[in-house]
């Protein structure tokens, strides 16, 4: 049997739900990345980025390369790249809405007093 479009989605939104692989996401944007410079970038357990790659990697959001000891990590397409644009569109839009409610709020509370 298979899965909806719209639980294929969610599960595709689920597995970008970890701030270390959109981070990731977001660095490999500019271009292709060795795993030393993403450790350094990101600072967090070598072991901890070895698991969020592979959850990209699994999904084959991210590809890699091996060249000696290095790896070097890209985005598998640039409509990945369109997404994190897309996110840091839609989050600055909903940013803004917040900050034009609160103005409103300060204004009214100071009205009212």
């Amino acid at each position: 049997m298979s899965v909806p479009l719209y639980q294929a989605k969610a599960e595709f939104f689920r597995m970008l739900g970890h701030p270390v692989r959109i981070r990731v996401l977001e660095l490999l944007q500019d271009g292709p990345m060795p795993v030393r410079d993403l450790l350094a970038a990101i600072e967090v357990e070598p072991s901890s980025l070895s698991q969020q790659l592979a959850v990209l990697r699994r999904s084959g959001i991210v590809t890699s390369t091996r060249g000696g000891s290095t790896v070097v990590y890209e985005l598998a397409g640039g409509d990945v790249a369109d997404l994190m644009r897309a996110a840091r569109r839609i989050l600055t839009e909903m940013l803004a809405g917040r900050s034009e409610l609160l103005a409103e709020l300060r204004e009214a509370g100071v009205t009212a007093s």
